[in-house]
């Protein structure tokens, strides 16, 4: 179930989409061709062959990335259209909207109210906020910032997506549900944890609750592509959103490719969601942004270690989110960032001075998983999860097992976390992928055995496959090792049920 600064995330080859020739996905060429006396570079042509390449597997209308190295803007590279309906090139300023990357850039003005001794991390949110429900007082800003809280989730209250639904009879209804869990117990993305923050620092910077608390780190940061956005506004020069969905082919395309059918993505962003999601920005703005960020311009050292140190849970265990950031260790080698709306990410390698950002305007593109291979081009050392994607993606997904012992020669003693595979594995099942998803997701079983959301995920590949009998015993096995998943439960009723 589901100082200078660098990170990445991976890498897959995603599986053929059939049905795309109408899309404009054929306009990958690189929109901004240097100057002719300047040779493309090698590394520039690489990171072309590559993107492009996934941007034809993937049906991505269009794409943006830029690359720091060493606190310099070193690649900036624009592909394909805007929309599909013109359709317009994109260019270097053309804006994408990157979600949840917005919660980084809150992880950072939040520290910056650490650092100035006006916020602890520590304390009651209760401390700060006098009109909340009982129950959510005790929740510490740090469990907020970590989705540890066990709060209800603000997104899932009726109308949020409707326009014509007041704000405060959204917060009146997140208000009047129960807390998920003991906070610190476990975790739970929740976008209520950012609303709060939010007003917090509001607050405590003498601002009307939600208020912006950003706009310094966009003005200082140089970023002049950067604003809120939704799809309530007209923004000039932004691409539009796509989310593609999956039919079976009756023609059995290639490797037994679904047919992928691009759909318009409609989004709104309330006031009191701005600090979860919501900001629009380019790739040359993000790069602009990570470079202050290297250069100490938005925070002190110090507070840039706490931004990206992991949280942990309540019996020690450590979590895999710092503040607002996603903190991971491949192999001895951190990778910290984040990602919006499986379209958008940025991932820093503050051991190997890189970061890479790319922005799509496909829901579904994930372009955490293309951004290792790009930042190993600049020189980022690639070890554990991140090197076995990229073995992957040169190897296929049917060499798994394999490449796993290779990568076990090579690393002894290597760690692949159960929560990154599971992630991965779902991305791949939500992009129409089931065959690769279940190598994926059986590797994470094998390697935690006693793991019950592991048999889960597995017995969920097992079943998008056809394998219906496997993923029986698969959901019977989850089941034993967590009596209480209610999701096992119901999809073997389902299963049983021949539905």
């Amino acid at each position: 179930m589901r100082a200078r600064v660098g990170i990445a995330a991976v890498l897959l080859l995603g599986m053929p989409m059939a049905g795309l020739a109408g899309t404009g996905k054929a306009v990958v060429a690189a929109n901004r061709a240097p100057p002719a006396a300047v040779a493309v570079d090698t590394v520039a042509a690489q990171v072309d062959a590559f993107l492009q390449g996934q941007m034809r597997a993937l049906g991505i209308p269009g794409l943006q990335v830029a690359v720091i190295q060493q606190g310099r803007l070193v690649l900036s590279r624009s592909y394909g259209v805007a929309n599909l309906q013109t359709p317009v090139p994109v260019t270097n300023e053309t804006i994408f909207a990157v979600n949840s990357i917005t919660k980084a850039f809150t992880g950072v003005a939040a520290m910056r109210q650490v650092q100035a001794g006006r916020m602890d991390l520590d304390a009651a949110v209760g401390q700060y906020l006098d009109d909340l429900p009982v129950a959510w007082r005790p929740v510490t800003i740090r469990q907020l910032l970590t989705h540890m809280s066990g709060l209800p989730d603000i997104n899932r209250a009726p109308g949020d997506r409707d326009e014509r639904v007041g704000g405060e009879a959204i917060w009146a209804w997140v208000q009047a549900q129960p807390l998920k869990f003991t906070p610190g117990e476990r975790f739970d993305y929740c976008q209520t944890n950012y609303t709060l923050v939010q007003r917090v620092v509001d607050r405590l910077t003498g601002q009307p609750p939600d208020t912006s608390i950003i706009g310094w780190e966009i003005e200082a940061a140089g970023m002049t592509h950067t604003a809120y956005g939704d799809s309530s506004m007209v923004t000039p020069g932004k691409a539009a959103g796509y989310r593609n969905s999956y039919a079976p082919n009756p023609a059995g395309g290639p490797d037994g490719a679904p047919v992928a059918t691009p759909h318009p993505v409609y989004e709104l962003f309330r006031p009191m969601h701005r600090a979860s999601s919501g900001l629009d920005s380019t790739a040359e703005d993000m790069a602009r942004w990570m470079i202050a960020l290297s250069e100490g311009r938005l925070l002190d050292a110090d507070s840039l270690r706490l931004l990206w140190t992991p949280a942990a849970f309540n019996d020690g265990r450590p979590g895999q989110w710092g503040l607002g950031w996603e903190v991971l260790d491949h192999g001895g080698h951190r990778v910290v960032g984040m990602t919006g709306g499986g379209r958008s990410a940025f991932f820093l390698y503050p051991e190997d001075d890189v970061g890479v950002v790319i922005l799509t305007n496909l829901s579904g593109a994930f372009p955490e998983d293309m951004i290792d291979q790009v930042a190993a081009l600049y020189g980022a050392k690639l070890a554990g999860l991140a090197a076995l994607r990229v073995d992957i993606q040169r190897h296929g997904f049917d060499q798994v097992p394999a490449l796993y012992a290779a990568l076990q020669a090579r690393e002894p003693g290597a760690t692949l976390q159960e929560a990154e595979l599971n992630d991965w594995g779902y991305r791949l099942l939500s992009n129409g992928q089931p065959r690769n998803a279940l190598a994926i997701l059986k590797l994470a079983a094998d390697l935690y055995p006693d793991s019950g959301n592991a048999q889960d995920s597995l017995a969920e590949a097992l079943a998008a496959s056809g394998d219906k009998p496997a993923a029986i015993l698969a959901y019977q096995r989850a089941l034993e090792l967590d009596p209480k998943n209610q999701n096992a439960e119901r999809r073997l009723l389902i299963l049983r049920s021949g539905r």
